[in-house]
């Protein structure tokens, strides 16, 4: 009894000093604040900024963005109110499954099911403006006409989200806009997903465009 109730005390001080630890300090990427997994990603996501080039290379695993919940590496920031973010986007490697995703993508929070939009470029070239209206909800797709690649650029004005898209040397395109309702402060960022929980998949983003005004 002795014994159980020393180890039954040592376990209870191991949880308390893990509880009193300080949070993992935010991980700076360039421009954004922090990078993390969302949702069920089992194999852990990474990103790395190359300031020479001005590129992100950022590493995902994760079954999709889609449905009722997402799982995905992020590279974030917060903001509030209206901003757009652009770029260009090319995917490392031949990859497992066709709809791999590269996203620029406008977050409610980091659960997995919380509302968002994103534009989400698909290792086949699809690029399509998705959303989850409301936290729980399924997402819902709006498909750009114009397959990648192409320079990208998702602009949120209020409760309107629209995604334009520019393939060399044409003019662009839109889709959208969309409407849902998004309570700041929020997440902008980019997202990769594999569309394959067992492997992970990497895009590098460049000439990345990003304006955000400060959280309220």
């Amino acid at each position: 009894m002795l014994r159980h109730n020393i180890l039954a005390a040592v376990v209870s001080a191991i949880v308390i000093a893990a509880a009193l630890l300080p949070a993992a300090p935010p991980r700076a990427v360039g421009e954004f604040e922090d990078h993390a997994d969302v949702g069920a990603a089992s194999r852990p996501g990474s990103a790395d900024y190359d300031a020479a080039r001005r590129e992100y290379r950022v590493t995902g695993s994760g079954e999709n963005v889609w449905g009722k919940a997402d799982a995905f590496h992020f590279v974030s920031r917060k903001a509030s109110g209206d901003m757009t973010i652009g770029f260009d986007v090319r995917f490392v490697g031949e990859g497992k499954n066709a709809h791999r995703k590269a996203c620029g993508m406008i977050r409610q929070g980091l659960a997995a099911d919380d509302a968002y939009a994103d534009v989400a470029i698909h290792g086949d070239g699809l690029i399509s403006l998705q959303y989850r209206r409301t936290k729980g909800a399924v997402t819902e797709e709006v498909k750009s006409p114009v397959k990648g690649p192409a320079t990208v650029r998702l602009e949120r004005k209020g409760d309107a989200f629209t995604l334009s898209v520019t393939p060399a040397g044409k003019a662009p395109a839109s889709v959208g806009p969309v409407t849902l309702a998004l309570k700041g402060p929020i997440y902008v960022g980019l997202a990769v997903c594999s569309h394959d929980a067992a492997v992970s998949e990497t895009a590098v983003f460049s000439n990345v465009a990003l304006k955000t005004k400060a959280p309220d």
